[in-house]
């Protein structure tokens, strides 16, 4: 069989595949149940080939999760070899090892049939809103309590659902709607995706996939390593600290570019702990090619190609690379500082692409029960700002290193019976420097209902602010208050009827030296309220112009 394929057809029928997984991925946010899925767009999609290479994914896919499913679908495809699969046959799995680094995330694999033969796969991922156990909270200490795992298994077998599967989640879950829901939404989007391309196939003459997937695939993966071999060789490290419940845990990476590979690993990196923070080693893969792929080839759709030079180890047993039993429901709390870990690393080597680090998000989980008796189990998210880069500010309140939509204040009221009473820009919370990092914000939640509900709190950035770069000076740090207490930032909390919980976001890092910041921006945000005039007098040595 011939498998190559023109450049003009191949980039014509590249983006198509992107525009189906686009179409996949808007068919479940538009059906999903729950509010992280339809509102939050906590969902992504990626096509496979037969042979299992991802070829494309989703725009507005979860980052994390496109890192993931290549190894995800190897597991799968070990339980259930293509030879046994059949048309309407949907694959699942759960477990933190083979899947997403967490139990919330279902990861749902359709088989493609085109004409009677397997084609490829269509992998939809969507965190549900609940799994079973504890819930999701810090406070776990091994992953038994982080609910229900399911190994590889057919969720539905020649088109037809297996029951056997489905009772078993409706019996383990709180809001079991919501949950079935987002499942079916997953499946019939898995559809969606198995038209489309079956449509895609027949409109350009093509028996199957393979001629375009080895185009993308090589051609992804020459221009990584192209890049690569821009980046002098040698080995670059760093370390950080990030806080943890029972004090900080040191994260350490040593990128060594050796002509058009790269190699990242994480040995000095500290223990696992007993809390739900741990990091299975597919998330650590996931946002170290994510990191490598930002400073090299950000342009190119992500797919198998770019994850080909790249080599990651952490060793067994490390916070990165956490062992069964280890709670990871938190995973994001550790596993989104290997982004600045990476980039500071290869500050030295590319100080113009390097950003600063970034505030980062809030994640907390709203559970309890609504006035009319049904359960909530809601997630929201708030975002910090972000690090700035040279010849760019860092934008304010913006998602990083994921990219999660905020829910609209009016339905989180409605979901949940928490008001959001206010949400407004912090000045001085940007790091300052030549280019200033981006602000974070203060919300203020407050239960009005007559019913106590309860925040499961997974906070970064509390205790060691985003820093800048290159004499950029660090952002401001998050703080979370219960009716203007001060509160740890992980953790569980009560919030009881008419009490007030305050997140005030973490800034982004500035860049460069602040004394180099153009006089003109300096003076536009002081206007625009981004800082103060104290701010501006202490962090940049100016005093504000008269009338300014």
């Amino acid at each position: 069989m011939n498998r190559t394929i023109d450049p003009i057809a191949l980039g014509v029928v590249w983006d198509r595949l992107i525009a189906i997984a686009d179409s996949i991925l808007l068919s479940i946010v538009r059906s999903a149940f729950s509010v992280g899925v339809r509102e939050a767009w906590d969902v992504a999609c990626v096509v496979f080939d037969r042979e299992g290479r991802s070829i494309a994914q989703a725009g507005l896919s979860m980052p994390a999760f496109i890192g993931t499913a290549p190894y995800t679908i190897e597991h799968l495809l070990a339980r259930f070899p293509p030879a046994t699969l059949a048309e309407g046959d949907v694959l699942a799995t759960n477990d933190p090892w083979m899947g997403t680094g967490h139990t919330p995330d279902l990861c749902v694999v359709r088989p493609v049939f085109y004409r009677g033969s397997l084609v490829g796969f269509v992998m939809t991922i969507s965190h549900l809103p609940d799994i079973g156990g504890r819930g999701l909270t810090i406070d776990n200490r091994e992953i038994y309590e982080e609910g229900l795992i399911l190994p590889p298994c057919r969720l539905y077998r020649e088109g037809q659902p297996n029951d056997e599967v489905l009772d078993i989640l409706r019996a383990n879950v709180r809001v079991v709607d919501e949950v079935i829901g987002d499942i079916e939404a997953n499946v019939a989007g898995g559809a969606v995706g198995e038209q489309l391309i079956g449509e895609c196939l027949d409109e350009f003459g093509l028996e199957d996939l393979q001629a375009v997937a080895d185009g993308i695939v090589r051609q992804s993966e020459a221009a990584m390593r192209a890049e690569l071999k821009s980046v002098p060789d040698g080995t670059y490290t760093n370390r950080l600290e990030v806080e943890a419940p029972d004090g900080p845990v040191i994260l350490a990476c040593a990128v060594t570019i050796a002509g058009d590979t790269a190699t990242i690993d994480y040995t000095g990196t500290g223990a696992a702990v007993g809390k739900a923070i741990n990091v299975p080693l597919c998330y650590t893969r996931s946002f170290t090619g994510y990191a490598i792929k930002t400073l090299t080839t950000p342009a190119i759709p992500n797919n198998q190609g770019m994850l080909a030079p790249l080599r990651i180890t952490a060793p067994q047993g490390c916070i990165l690379n956490a062992s069964r039993p280890s709670a990871t429901g938190g995973r994001h709390t550790v596993g989104w500082f290997i982004v600045p870990l990476v980039y500071g690393a290869l500050a030295e080597a590319l100080p113009d692409r390097v950003q600063a680090d970034s505030g980062m998000v809030s994640l907390f989980i709203v559970a309890g029960a609504r006035a009319d008796g049904r359960e909530i189990a809601t997630q929201y998210f708030l975002a910090g700002g972000l690090g700035a880069m040279h010849g760019l500010d860092g934008h304010h309140t913006t998602p990083s290193p994921t990219n999660n939509a905020v829910v609209s204040s009016e339905v989180w009221e409605a979901e949940t019976g928490v008001r959001v009473a206010h949400r407004r820009l912090l000045p001085d919370s940007g790091g300052a420097g030549r280019w200033r990092g981006g602000l974070g914000q203060e919300a203020v939640l407050s239960n009005d209902s007559d019913i106590p509900v309860t925040v499961s709190l997974f906070g970064m950035r509390s205790e060691f602010a985003a820093r800048g770069l290159f004499g950029g000076r660090s952002g401001a740090l998050r703080e979370f208050r219960l009716d203007g207490q001060p509160i740890p930032a992980k953790g569980r909390v009560t919030l009881g009827p008419g009490q007030t919980l305050t997140v005030r976001e973490a800034g982004g890092g500035g860049y460069g030296d602040p004394r180099r910041r153009d006089s003109a921006a300096r003076a536009a945000d002081l206007a625009a309220g981004f800082v103060t005039a104290e701010g501006l007098l202490r962090d940049y040595g100016d005093k504000p112009r008269k009338g300014v």
